[in-house]
């Protein structure tokens, strides 16, 4: 796009060991982040089972495992609670969601509320990292024109480490209502939401505020 990218990672996942996951009697597991997936597969080698994946980066990581079937919500955690009646029904069996230490199970207690048998399986923890020096000085120095954020607990941890750097020349991309909202009011140039929540509609805010119409 012609962008010179500057990498700034504030979340780092640490993966948790156990036995091979019980899935019997699981109809699909719930997915709701590419980790979910990558977590997935250091506990299970079947890839039989269906995967209720929350949007396109999480379903392509499955599809890049190696899974039979998958079905892509094309959303957040909301569209994937109300699209899951569209491909399997409470007597088919239970639903797994495979999520990190962080998730509040909100996803698991909305599928029970409309009748589904839904658990929770925690495979992993994101823990939070310093922000790199690079960053820090590119933000002092003025050079960043616009921040990508791809979730709350990311925009969080980030105002956490750059609130001393100057931010009023720096649009704030975020991925979802729920990420800007995390970002205070007044810090930023300004601040925009993608269409939808997912990493190509977050580039293609970007590249609307490159080429604007």
């Amino acid at each position: 796009m012609g962008h010179e990218a500057l990498l700034a990672p504030l979340l780092e996942t640490r993966w948790f060991d156990g036995p091979p996951l019980a899935l019997e009697g699981v109809a699909a597991i719930l997915a709701t982040s590419a980790n979910g997936v990558r977590a997935l597969i250091r506990r299970t080698s079947r890839r039989d089972v269906t995967i209720l994946a929350v949007g396109p980066q999480t379903a392509q990581e499955a599809q890049d495992a190696g899974f039979a079937r998958i079905e892509n919500a094309d959303g957040d955690a909301i569209a994937l609670a109300a699209a899951v009646p569209r491909w399997v029904t409470p007597a088919e069996g239970a639903l797994l969601h495979v999520c990190g230490e962080q998730n509040e199970g909100a996803l698991a207690e909305r599928l029970e509320s409309q009748g589904y048998r839904a658990r929770r399986e925690i495979l992993y923890v994101v823990e939070p990292r310093p922000l790199p020096q690079e960053a820090v000085a590119a933000l002092r120095d003025g050079m960043v024109a616009a921040a990508l954020f791809f979730s709350p607990r990311s925009a969080r941890i980030f105002i956490e480490q750059a609130e001393a750097a100057p931010l009023a020349r720096v649009t704030a991309c975020c991925i979802s209502p729920a990420t800007a909202k995390a970002l205070p009011p007044g810090l930023f140039g300004d601040i925009r939401i993608a269409a939808k929540p997912n990493q190509d509609a977050l580039l293609a805010l970007l590249a609307s505020l490159s080429h604007p119409a």
